[in-house]
Parts: C-alpha cells; sequence; structure tokens
C-alpha cells in the first residue's frame, strides 16, 4: 500500500505557494476537485494562511471561507481542515471534514467530542513570529518528546486517529528541518502515523540554489519538493502534504509499489 497524499487547498489571499489563486470558492472547488482526479487521499482545506509573518484572521472569516469548499468536495474525497481554532475546527466537521489538521497541536478535544481524526503538528511560536530566530539544543529530541506528549494525551482523551508531524519549516531554520528529516525514522517509531509537509517551503529554494545562486522562487521548487516527499515517505511517513499532488501520487505508487512488482 502506498503512502498517502494530502492535497493543500489555501482559500486565502495570502498564503505563500498560491497567492490567492483560490480564494474565490468556486475556483477552490475546482482546483479540489482536480486534486481528487490527479489521486489526492485527502484534501485539507485552510483559510488562515500560516505563513512565516502572517497574521491570524477572525474566527468569522475563516468559517466564511472554508465551510462552502468543504461542503461541496465531501462527496468526492476525505476532507481535512487546516486550522488552529476550536470554533472553525467544530464547523469544519459539520460541514463534512473527518480529519482537524492542527499546527496549534490543542485541537484534540474538538477531534474526540465529534468522533473524527486529529494531526498534532510541532510548531515554536506562532506563524507571526516562528521565524524570528528558531532555536533548540536538540530539535529532533524536542520535537519528538512534545509530539509523544500530545498524541498520548489525545488518545487518552478518546480521540482514535491522531498522527503527528514534525512541523518542517515551523520554528525551523534549514539546518533543523534536514535534521528532522534525517531522523524521520525515529518519529516514525514512535508509533504514531507520520504526517510530513515540505512542499514548495523557502529552505528547499535556499538549498536547491547551492552556496552561491539566487532562492529559487515558489514556481520552481518541484524537484526540491518531489525529492524530500519522496525522502519523507521512505522513511516511514504515512502520509505527505503537498500541492503538486499528480506528481507526488506517482512518488508515492513507486515508494509503495511491492518488492518483485512488475507493473
Amino acid at each position: 500500500m502506498r503512502p498517502l497524499v494530502m492535497g493543500v487547498l489555501n482559500v486565502t489571499p495570502d498564503s505563500f505557494a498560491d497567492g490567492g489563486r483560490y480564494f474565490d470558492p468556486e475556483k477552490a472547488l475546482a482546483r479540489g476537485l482536480e486534486m481528487v482526479a490527479e489521486g489526492a487521499d485527502v484534501v485539507d482545506v485552510g483559510g488562515e494562511s500560516s505563513r512565516p509573518g502572517a497574521e491570524p484572521v477572525a474566527a468569522a472569516e475563516e468559517h466564511r471561507r472554508v465551510v462552502p469548499v468543504i461542503e461541496a468536495l465531501t462527496p468526492h474525497v476525505r476532507v481535512s481542515v487546516d486550522t488552529r481554532k476550536a470554533s472553525v475546527a467544530e464547523a469544519a466537521v459539520a460541514a463534512g471534514a473527518t480529519l482537524v489538521n492542527d499546527i496549534s497541536a490543542s485541537l484534540w478535544p474538538v477531534a474526540a467530542d465529534h468522533g473524527v481524526g486529529w494531526v498534532a503538528m510541532h510548531m515554536r511560536g506562532t506563524p507571526t513570529t516562528m521565524q524570528d530566530d528558531p532555536r533548540y539544543g536538540d530539535v529532533v529530541a524536542e520535537v519528538r518528546s512534545f509530539l509523544r506528549r500530545r498524541a498520548r494525551e489525545a488518545i487518552d482523551g478518546g480521540v482514535a486517529e491522531v498522527w503527528v508531524d514534525p512541523g518542517i519549516g515551523f520554528g525551523k531554520t534549514a539546518a533543523h528541518n534536514l535534521s528532522l528529516l534525517h531522523h524521520l525514522p525515529e518519529l516514525v517509531d514512535d508509533g504514531f502515523p507520520v504526517l510530513v509537509g515540505t512542499s514548495r517551503k523557502s529552505f528547499l529554494g535556499r538549498l536547491s540554489a547551492g552556496p552561491d545562486g539566487p532562492a529559487a522562487p515558489v514556481a520552481q521548487r518541484l524537484a526540491g519538493s518531489l525529492a524530500t516527499a519522496t525522502w519523507a515517505m521512505a522513511a516511514g511517513a504515512a502520509m505527505v502534504r503537498v500541492h503538486d499532488v499528480g506528481a507526488t501520487v506517482q512518488a508515492a505508487t513507486l515508494v509503495g509499489a511491492p518488492e518483485g512488482s512488475d507493473r
């Protein structure tokens, strides 16, 4: 069985990867259905940008952005909601979402109350502040400890489906991100299904340019996105969160192909 692919659907005017391209609900729905056709297992709908430096969005506005899109997509695919607000998560679940993708790692009570899945992600600070000189003594040990604690708390609280996400790019330097990717097998060994999202992130643009070249812009980060997604899946990640669904589904199919397969 291949690793799962979660498609990113930002219903926002300011997300780093698409800059408002799918802010209109009809365009968002069309993109969501396109991702379904490309093989997405989950479509992750978010109404608040979590790019570095992003400012918070009012709950009522976030609710207005995501609920119609979730309602329209749920007959076609499993839908998750990317939010850190309990009221938005509850509205999204009522609209049909069955997974709460939670960068705050705090919303497990919503998942427990409504019988849906929950993703606990590690983040240092908030999107507004997270890249202001992030520091760790041991990034791998600290992230693992945090995620183990939150996952066990959620399971003890009645959540049946708990995922963990090391939060690549969320309060981490490029060196932190690479260390977490190198040590993913250790996080996988903790026993919780692991979700990894590296897609189009800025550290890929900087690293792929080499020491002297300019950072690759967002539109030119497919190679790095695919490389790190494949790296994560080969290390045991059960799902990757991506913008480029079709290409990643092909990579996931190869990673998940049984030994000796002639297909």
